[in-house]
């Protein structure tokens, strides 16, 4: 009887140890096992800056004239799909010439609308779930009215931005591009879109107030940040270069404090949305990053 209860004991004693491994094991797996992510990187114009002194608090770039990029983003997920950012006006599609704005400081073209580029890649607006502007410049709104069936997703202090009597008064433009967008999900902070960590919108007020980054934790890349206009180009992430337009200078550089020690923590690849070289780094649709 005594040998037959030491039995039972080391018995059960070695099942435990091997669910215990299991279970570890599991674990292991899960978190190693991420959800499908694709990045899709598409073309919504070009942005000739013929001012570039714009771009800081001084004299910095007096003279200096830059080519900036204008892409936009679809982030496919397994529970549903996301546009980053709306690219310029398609207005522009098919214009004879750039257009140049009335103040002379930007030159403008865009030669493809959004719904020719989504064919790309077997989409219509009726398959993105999610619309998400990094903020509400000319810039990154161009074809936003076209998902007007999307949920946008919106600090709430950017909303009220764009639908201040300020803006709605003095600049109804910029209202405009985003009149349609009535299904409104406003936020207060960072958010987890999926629930999973893979695609989070990150508030980093002081360009608008109410701008924002986007981070992807891709299978492949690996933690991946899209600056929005946090930055504009490489010399401006380096010297922490403001804007003269920035709605708030010391907000932005504590944004940008809090964006490059998450940079370090995650060790995340940055993409600068308006740099030309970055741009072209990016496999373009129906090519992916993932």
């Amino acid at each position: 009887m005594k040998n037959f209860l030491i039995i039972v004991v080391l018995f059960v004693a070695y099942s435990c140890k091997e669910n215990k491994s299991k279970t570890k094991e599991a674990i292991a797996s899960e978190e190693v096992a991420k959800p499908e992510v694709k990045l899709y990187t598409f073309n919504g114009g070009t942005v000739m800056v013929n001012d570039l002194e714009l771009f800081s608090q001084d004299t910095t770039y007096h003279g200096q004239t830059k080519e900036f990029a204008d892409p936009f983003y679809v982030i496919s997920h397994p529970k549903g799909n996301l546009m980053w950012d709306a690219g310029l006006p398609e207005s522009l599609v098919g214009a004879e010439a750039p257009f140049t704005t009335p103040n002379g400081n930007f030159t403008i073209s865009r030669k493809e609308g959004v719904l020719d580029q989504l064919s790309t890649i077997g989409m219509s607006p009726s398959d993105i779930n999610y619309i998400v502007l990094s903020h509400t410049h000319f810039d990154h709104t161009g074809h936003a009215n076209v998902f007007k069936s999307s949920v946008w997703l919106v600090q709430k202090n950017e909303h009220d931005f764009i639908t201040s009597p300020e803006i709605m008064e003095g600049n109804a433009d910029l209202h405009n591009a985003i009149s349609q967008l009535n299904n409104i999900q406003e936020l207060n902070g960072d958010f987890d879109v999926f629930g999973d960590g893979t695609v989070v919108i990150k508030t980093m007020p002081g360009h608008t107030p109410g701008h924002q980054v986007l981070y992807l934790d891709l299978a492949e890349n690996g933690p991946t940040l899209l600056t929005g206009d946090l930055y504009h180009f490489y010399e401006n992430r380096e010297n922490r270069g403001v804007p003269s337009f920035n709605t708030d200078v010391n907000q932005t550089l504590a944004s940008m404090d809090v964006f490059e020690a998450f940079v370090k923590e995650n060790n995340a690849k940055v993409y600068i949305q308006h740099s030309k070289e970055d741009f072209n780094k990016m496999p373009k649709a129906p090519e992916y990053l993932k």
